[in-house]
């Protein structure tokens, strides 16, 4: 027994798609359409092997109830070669800075970035990987 993926609700397939592959490397291993109308994307990390699974519910289904980001998820963590890049990265692709990137105990970077509908992803990066910059969140 063991967790094989998280799915996460998303209001856009493509432009989440986009923020999870180009954004985070995750990779494209199949597609579907549910029963009710909806439509499902899973990516795989290729580092870890972790499955993501996006799913879209379109007005009318019975799981399309108002959203509100997270939903009780707090957010989704990933270990990144960069994370102030990474935080660069996603901004351009639709994310918005929730908590600057900061050097956390001299150890790593780490940075909160919305994605397109609200949702928490937590990127860190070991400290010795980037270069020195601000040292604690304001």
């Amino acid at each position: 027994m063991g967790l094989s993926y998280v799915g996460i609700r998303v209001t856009d397939v493509d432009r989440s798609l986009r923020f999870y592959a180009e954004g985070l490397g995750l990779v494209e291993r199949q597609r579907g359409t549910m029963s009710h109308g909806g439509q499902w994307v899973g990516l795989r990390d290729p580092r870890t092997g972790v499955e993501l699974e996006l799913n879209f519910y379109p007005p009318g289904s019975r799981f399309d109830t108002p959203y509100s980001p997270g939903e009780g998820l707090d957010h989704l963590g990933f270990d990144v070669d960069d994370a102030r890049a990474t935080v660069e990265r996603l901004c351009a692709l639709g994310g918005r800075v929730a908590v600057a990137p900061w050097l956390e105990e001299a150890r790593y970077w780490i940075g909160f970035v919305e994605d397109p509908d609200g949702l928490w992803v937590e990127v860190q990066s070991p400290a010795a990987a980037e270069a020195s910059g601000p040292s604690a969140p304001s």
